[in-house]
């Protein structure tokens, strides 16, 4: 994790720089991939009255930048709203990760993927089988029901000449076809 400190408008002390990296050690604990972290410190005065702003900003692998601005009189208690403000973040992204029940199809080895699927057609094997389709070039819809008259079958599924797939059926009714 790359970190870097700047100091706009104040002189960075050691126990300031301390502070600061002591904070960013806080963040290791949640076992993110953290990138860099940036800490901007800067000092206004505005009407005689000085302010420190401070503000973090993390780059995440696998998530949008993290952006906090904090401002207050001590820059102690700036840093610190700062760090609780990043932590509830990163908190929340750690707790989705972790909490999440699915599995990543590249956690999953293949060989399982194959034994579970081995495994269901086993047990549709004795129900199943498969059939080709007798002929995949379109015929007219008289052509297949004088087919499905001429043989034993309950339906046929066949393409008409508009190239889409229809299944022509002997209806409960003696005599009677119905199409879809």
């Amino acid at each position: 994790m790359n970190t870097s400190i700047v100091g706009r408008h104040i002189e960075l002390t050691e126990p300031i720089k301390d502070y600061v990296n002591s904070s960013i050690e806080i963040f290791k604990k949640y076992n993110l991939d953290i990138i860099s972290v940036n800490a901007i410190i800067s000092q206004e005065e505005k009407n005689g009255r000085k302010a420190f702003t401070f503000e973090f900003t993390l780059n995440i692998a696998h998530l949008d930048t993290v952006v906090v601005k904090q401002k207050d009189k001590d820059l102690y208690a700036a840093i610190d709203i700062a760090v609780d403000r990043v932590s509830k973040v990163l908190r929340r992204h750690h707790d989705k990760i972790t909490g999440h029940k699915a599995t990543k199809l590249t956690e999953v080895e293949a060989s399982e993927i194959e034994d579970k699927i081995a495994n269901e057609l086993e047990k549709l094997e004795s129900e199943i089988f498969p059939v080709k389709l007798s002929s995949y070039k379109p015929i007219d819809i008289e052509e297949a029901l004088e087919e499905l008259k001429a043989s034993d079958a309950t339906f046929k599924v066949f393409y008409d000449k508009d190239d889409n797939m229809r299944v022509l059926y002997k209806s409960s009714q003696e005599g009677k076809f119905g199409l879809y």
